[in-house]
């Protein structure tokens, strides 16, 4: 498991041993510093019962969400340009044999996922990826600074700058 697959735990909905998958996840993350952003994240959603974390996420994430997780929607918002990346994005999960578990395929969740099981990822992805992180980490910012999943997007923005510092080391 690469480290964005280990951040992108942290964007489903938690259950019963999400903190230890989680915890799991974190131990196995090789760069410092998104394995120290997630160790935060731990560290303010281990003293919370498990109804706190799911309502922290369900408040963050889906019902009037603190930023909306979806790549394609924080770039693009829902125009045509939106709807061909994920159909792109669909098409790619289904050839690298990933689930989209449930999300819409420009969910961050499947896209990090994603950045991991593929050596070349869609050039879209590279592209936006950062730019739409950025935004997504401003809205929460904006909306609710002490919110703990600030150090999950930290933590995306990270492996996102890194994947493309990788490629760009690749490439020359």
């Amino acid at each position: 498991m690469g480290d964005a697959t280990a951040v992108a735990a942290a964007f489903r909905y938690p259950g019963p041993h999400s903190l230890d998958q989680l915890r799991n996840h974190v131990a196995a993350i090789e760069s410092r510093p998104v394995r120290h952003a997630m160790e935060n994240f731990l560290s303010q959603i281990s003293n919370k019962k498990l109804s706190e974390w799911e309502e922290l996420h369900t408040a963050t994430l889906d019902l009037s969400p603190k930023f909306v997780p979806y790549v394609g929607h924080a770039v693009w918002g829902e125009n045509y340009r939106r709807g061909s990346f994920m159909a792109d994005m669909a098409r790619a999960l289904r050839e690298a044999g990933l689930d989209a578990c449930g999300e819409l395929p420009d969910h961050i969740d499947p896209i990090l996922r994603y950045l991991d099981a593929v050596d070349e990822p869609l050039e879209d992805v590279v592209e936006v990826l950062p730019q739409a992180l950025m935004r997504m980490a401003k809205e929460l910012s904006k909306a609710e600074r002490s919110n703990p999943y600030r150090h999950v997007l930290d933590a995306a923005q990270t492996v996102a700058e890194e994947l493309i510092e990788s490629r760009r080391k690749a490439v020359t």
